[in-house]
């Protein structure tokens, strides 16, 4: 095997070992667990595993023969599992019982087989990325797309098969990965016993329809195993400044900058998921991506995460994200429907996910991961912080494919063209060679597309994709809705966005947004003046001078929102 690099990276963090005493070295199970698994493939006449009860002491007898402690297990986990699959709460079963007959007759042995293939599987997967980092593999980009840790402040991408990311996915199920060193790393929990002990009374939190969310998806890969792949890439703006790259940039960046505004359209109902445009989704990130999606979480990116499981696989191999970082998820297969949000969110069945696939084989699902500031206060006010969430929103938004465009419109300004540190190569139609917004070092080629060459067509399909998104950064997180929403609508533009489409989810101090937004469009402003008036109304926020909303300060002659009795989420 070819790829160690990459493998031995990841390999301290994954149940299975590499035997390097065979003329080729390879991955296996260790011998104790390969039996056990055997058994559960074979069915419950066999195995006997055919309630929760019994099936959390296979799980127990899984881990312990990979030499996993019992104490690295949540302690409320048991009951978790017996609660969901066996007992009756308030007079009904979680799950039903013909639903627990096909569960353990047909799901538990498909996921047991699942796993018993997590070797071959990751083998494929590295000999592909091998082809792939080679060039030798038709169609795509000369770079790096194995598994492996992809560390904080390293811009990279990995590719992974649907069905690899099943089988990851049924190793957190079964709670068969190491987690004595992800802290550590920075790196999440993975396996499902905290989810599963949130249906534990204690926990005054239930937990039962993410777990459905989940159940569901293990049932329809069983079924039928989905053949598509996913991308995820960490993506970073230089702290420092690098030839070929736009460093991060300080508040005059965002000052002077002659970048027209994008169009906006604010959206009063509607989901982001449900949007049908070629636009990147914001998830509304915490710095550890899913936040609480396996734990007790069950806000905007913890329900994304729960009908598009496959999400759940970034949390195995990405650290935390810093201040300059970004995550870029394309291709996840959207599997649940559901209602509600926070404690009223409940799975509502089956959704059958018609998204189109390109040409890497991803479903044209596009979701940008970005977090912002935590119970920020009065310090979101300050420049400083300003600054902050604006470049983490840029550093998402911005697409590497626009690059040489984005050159052209900021050589215009003397001050942006210096900082680009531009030679005629870059002016050309060469792939930058930046390691901080996509891909990294001399691999560094356009990611997200089959060619290193592309076609205008190709170029103006990529145009056509916008922003949709909302309130990120409010709610759970305390921050001002109206300074959010114009940090992202300049963030979009800033990164030749051709449009944002925004829903304010019925946030009340944003019931005027769509005529602010005509008023400043109206009068042809670009980035740096809309910066700059922000700028102007948070330095008399935090002084005191004001306390109102930014809206109201912009225009004072506006009239005040209706009365709504709304819910902010």
């Amino acid at each position: 095997m070819e790829n160690l690099e990459n493998l031995n990276s990841i390999l301290p963090f994954l149940p299975i070992i590499l035997q390097q005493f065979s003329p080729c070295p390879s991955l296996s199970w260790p011998n104790q667990i390969i039996e056990a698994l055997k058994s559960l493939s074979k069915g419950p006449d066999h195995s006997r595993v055919e309630s929760g009860e019994v099936l959390f002491l296979a799980i127990s007898d899984l881990r312990n023969s990979i030499g996993l402690s019992s104490f690295e297990i949540n302690s409320f986990a048991e009951q978790g599992y017996s609660l969901f699959f066996d007992e009756i709460t308030q007079l009904v079963r979680l799950m039903s019982r013909v639903e627990s007959k096909k569960w353990f007759g047909e799901v538990v042995p498909a996921l047991a087989t699942l796993l018993l293939n997590l070797p071959g599987l990751l083998e494929e997967h590295y000999k592909n990325a091998e082809e792939i980092s080679h060039g030798r593999k038709q169609g795509y980009p000369r770079i790096n797309t194995g598994l492996r840790l992809l560390r904080s402040q390293e811009s990279g991408i990995v590719v992974l098969s649907q069905e690899l990311i099943a089988a990851l996915l049924a190793c957190s199920f079964f709670c068969l990965f190491p987690t004595f060193d992800r802290g550590a790393k920075h790196l999440p929990d993975i396996n499902f016993d905290h989810l599963f002990a949130g249906l534990h009374p204690s926990y005054k939190q239930n937990q039962e329809h993410k777990i459905r969310c989940l159940i569901h998806y293990f049932e329809r890969i069983s079924s039928c195993m989905p053949i598509h792949c996913v991308s995820f890439e960490r993506k970073v703006i230089p702290s420092e400044s690098r030839p070929f790259c736009v460093s991060y940039p300080e508040a005059d960046f965002w000052s002077k900058s002659t970048i027209s505004l994008c169009h906006l359209e604010v959206l009063t109902s509607g989901l982001i998921e449900q949007q049908t445009r070629e636009a990147l989704e914001v998830d509304f990130a915490n710095k550890y991506i899913g936040g609480g999606a396996i734990g007790r979480g069950c806000v905007q990116e913890e329900i994304r995460f729960m009908i598009n499981p496959e999400l759940i696989v970034g949390m195995f191999f990405l650290p935390c994200m810093d201040d300059n970082e970004a995550i870029e998820i394309v291709g996840v297969e959207r599997f649940s429907n559901y209602t509600g949000y926070g404690s009223t969110f409940r799975f509502s069945g089956d959704y059958l996910d018609e998204k189109l696939i390109d040409c890497m084989g991803r479903r044209k699902t596009r979701i940008i991961a970005i977090d912002a500031l935590y119970r920020p206060g009065m310090r979101q006010y300050r420049v400083k912080y300003l600054l902050r969430d604006i470049n983490k929103a840029w550093c998402g938004f911005f697409d590497q494919i626009k690059y040489q465009n984005y050159q052209k419109a900021l050589q215009e300004d003397e001050f942006c063209r210096d900082r680009l540190h531009c030679d005629n190569q870059a002016s050309s139609n060469k792939p930058s060679t930046c390691g901080g917004l996509h891909g990294g070092g001399e691999e560094a080629h356009v990611i997200g597309n089959c060619r290193e060459e592309q076609s205008n067509q190709d170029l103006e399909v990529q145009d056509d994709i916008g922003i949709a998104t909302g309130n990120w950064g409010c709610g759970a997180f305390g921050g001002d809705p109206e300074m959010k929403a114009i940090t992202q609508w300049l963030a979009a533009s800033q990164a030749l966005r051709p449009f944002i489409s925004y829903y304010t989810f019925g946030e009340k101090p944003l019931q005027s947004f769509e005529q602010v937004s005509r008023w400043i469009l109206s009068h042809g402003w670009t980035v740096g003046e809309l910066w700059n008036m922000l700028v102007e109304y948070s330095t008399q926020r935090v002084n005191g001078e004001i306390h109102i909303g930014f809206f109201s300060w912009l225009l004072p002659l506006l009239p005040p929102p209706l009365e709504l009795s709304v819910v902010s989420t």
